[in-house]
């Protein structure tokens, strides 16, 4: 006769918690999925605004996005068909004091040295510097041995204004949420290691979703674990955990489920919400609260039909004492047809433009459109719609300290971009947050039931230490 199938709640959907229960799943667990919203997704999920299926944030993902794009997969999902694949690329609007930096489709790093050649905007000494800085990544293997901010970073590589201006500010900001002055120098190399330093072209790729997305990734997953028997809960909240014997009951608003072990993929704040009743976690629950967050500005403006820009996206020298807020600018028609004349604008770790009245932001992001592109009617749009996610993401500070995916509770586990890592808070980290989620409770699932209140599953670092 067979063990039972181990029965493992995941508590929130969205991209952590997805990709743990797809992994679980897919393993033999009996999942049971969990949403407070009536939606999933989490922090990058799909709204419909004036009936357009828009995004609460513009997105792009990384070739290097390896966990990611077989996720997608696995639950039926063609990256292909789904993603604009663009090779990398910094390109500012023609006529302005911007660069135009594009990688032809060659073999890596042939790819970025070409770019570099034929780079416009850079002068013979801003191209040098970023040569030298490459080098010089490669030669530490992109990594220092004691952190500090991107700034000093770029300050001890001797980068020129112009090329921190116009390439590694937005990048830093576009990557960790974070300006380059409080940003983790050792995070930005991770992600430079895996994009721009990878031996593969294709993980430099910036990928466009050419969906919503929670069609992305989220409602798939979910579909997918309906289809293979799981139960999907979306809308029921859960309250609390408590331990019962060997086993875990939750509280919810549709009564009380038993199971053997937990994935607590919710926000940071609201998993210590439900670990502070425990003595043993009392300081994780404290290190779960400890973190700061970055807001994430997306204004949709929508223009006459057939309004359109050149390339499906442009960088935008942003300037915020000149009022000039927008980072990147999105040609949303040019993703999906359907939203003829629709832009989005993004404004990463949008603190400031956040204090702004809603209408004066999205005022401002419009005229700063107009005078970039030399069209005087963009400054009119036909309507605009801001959305500002305050919580976008932890301050990826040097040094931050971030919990591992195991706690103090035999069979509760973290899953989430805030959970030990060396890369920032992107959709990337959350997946692989969730696998490794996975992972620890299969490892707890396959010990013996009376020795599983003694471990905390997979013999992973206690909760705090750093991965």
């Amino acid at each position: 006769m067979s063990a039972p199938r181990l029965r493992v709640a995941v508590v929130g959907a969205g991209w952590a918690g997805c990709a743990a229960a797809v992994t679980l799943a897919r393993k033999g667990a009996d999942v049971i999925l969990f949403e407070a919203a009536r939606t999933l997704g989490g922090r990058a999920r799909g709204v419909d605004i004036r009936g357009l299926a828009l995004d609460n944030g513009q997105h792009i993902l990384l070739g290097a996005y390896a966990e990611s794009l077989r996720m997608l997969r696995q639950v039926g999902v063609d990256p292909d068909a789904a993603l604009l694949r663009l090779p990398v690329q910094m390109r500012y609007p023609a006529g302005g004091s911007g660069m135009d930096f594009v990688a032809p489709r060659l073999p890596a790093p042939l790819h970025l040295a070409f770019a570099l050649l034929r780079a416009k905007g850079l002068a013979r000494a801003d191209k040098l510097a970023l040569a030298r800085f490459n080098s010089a990544g490669r030669w530490m293997g992109w990594a220092l041995d004691v952190d500090c901010t991107v700034a000093e970073l770029l300050e001890r590589f001797d980068q020129t204004e112009r090329l921190t201006t116009l390439m590694w500010r937005p990048l830093c900001i576009a990557a960790l949420n974070t300006p380059p002055e409080r940003a983790s120098a050792n995070v930005f190399l991770a992600v430079l290691r895996d994009s721009l330093g990878a031996s593969r072209r294709a993980a430099s790729d910036m990928l466009l979703p050419r969906v919503a997305m929670g069609a992305l990734f989220p409602e798939p997953a979910g579909a997918w674990l309906a289809r293979e028997g799981h139960a999907v809960r979306a809308g029921v909240k859960v309250a609390a955990i408590a331990r019962d014997g060997d086993h875990w009951c939750l509280t919810t608003g549709a009564g009380d489920e038993r199971v053997d072990a937990v994935v607590l993929a919710t926000p940071a704040t609201t998993s210590a919400t439900l670990l502070a009743p425990f003595a043993d976690c009392a300081a994780l629950s404290a290190q779960l609260d400890s973190f700061t967050y970055e807001p994430i500005a997306t204004c949709y403006l929508q223009y006459a039909p057939g309004t359109r820009l050149e390339l499906p996206f442009y960088a935008l020298l942003d300037d915020p004492q000149a009022g000039r807020w927008g980072q990147f600018v999105f040609d949303r028609a040019q993703l999906d047809p359907s939203q003829d004349g629709v832009f989005a604008v993004v404004v990463s770790a949008a603190a400031e433009a956040a204090a702004l009245p809603r209408e004066a932001l999205a005022g401002a992001i419009a005229a700063q459109l107009a005078h970039d592109f030399g069209r005087p009617e963009l400054a009119a749009p036909v309507w605009a719609q801001l959305i500002t996610e305050k919580r976008a993401t932890f301050t990826c500070a040097p040094g931050l300290v971030r919990p591992a995916n195991v706690t103090p509770l035999p069979g509760v586990v973290l899953a989430g971009d805030y959970t030990a890592s060396d890369y920032p808070a992107t959709l990337e980290t959350a997946v692989r947050s969730g696998q490794a989620a996975a992972t620890a409770i299969l490892a707890y699932g396959a010990l013996p039931r009376e020795k599983r209140s003694l471990s905390h599953g997979d013999g992973a670092p206690a909760a705090g230490a750093v991965q």
